[in-house]
């Protein structure tokens, strides 16, 4: 009678595959459709002010659903598997450093409709693997931006121009090691918008990583 239960919790609290809903793993991506990421080399995929940026996937099918699930429908869980393939991609670069985690922010506006910032939960998730401390506070989004996805590379540097801001409270300290995450990056104009303003205020110190890049920088 004890081992029926057992089975009948096991079978209740199993962790289906988000994607193919495959029980067989108990895991939240499965190993076949984790097969399915385009991974990208570990090497410095774009400098921008003379900041190393990397990306560690291509945007395309698993990814995309894992971002948008994540950003737009509160699926957070999904936050674990990004800040694992973030955290991996980070460990195999080597660069022997502590990183203080800088997450892109959002704007009010976006964080009154949507209840949290999916970046600042894959910061968090990424603490949990790495013991890196997390900054939540010190870059502050004071434009209501469009979605750069939308824009042409002009537009894009058009529409983020003065979108950030410094914390006028929050002093860390300036030569510690910072790393810029994001979801995705195209041309690079959020991330080139933020190091100069990071770079204009002392924080030289700086290393920028995305989670995806559109097939057409692969």
């Amino acid at each position: 009678m004890i081992n029926l239960i057992e089975k009948l919790l096991n079978l209740i609290y199993i962790q289906p595959c988000y994607l193919c809903k495959s029980t067989k793993e108990d895991k939240i991506l499965c190993s076949k459709c984790k097969e399915k990421i385009h991974y990208l080399p570990k090497t410095v995929l774009k400098l921008i002010e003379g900041v190393n940026v990397y990306s560690c996937t291509v945007y395309d099918d698993v990814i995309k659903k894992l971002i948008k699930n994540l950003k737009y429908h509160n699926q957070k869980q999904l936050a674990k598997v990004m800040a694992l393939i973030m955290y991996e991609y980070i460990k195999e670069l080597n660069l022997n450093k502590e990183y203080v985690l800088l997450p892109v922010p959002i704007h009010k506006n976006r964080l009154k409709e949507r209840k949290y910032n999916h970046m600042e939960i894959c910061a968090n998730e990424i603490f949990k693997l790495s013991g890196y401390k997390v900054n939540k506070n010190l870059l502050i989004r004071i434009k209501d931006t469009q979605n750069q996805y939308k824009l042409h590379r002009d537009e894009r540097i058009k529409n983020i121009k003065g979108a950030f801001e410094l914390s006028k409270t929050e002093f860390p300290d300036k030569t510690l090691n910072y790393l810029i995450i994001d979801d995705i990056t195209s041309t690079g104009a959020t991330l080139e918008e933020i190091i100069k303003l990071l770079k204009s205020n002392g924080y030289n110190n700086l290393t920028a990583l995305t989670l995806a890049v559109p097939d057409i920088w692969n």
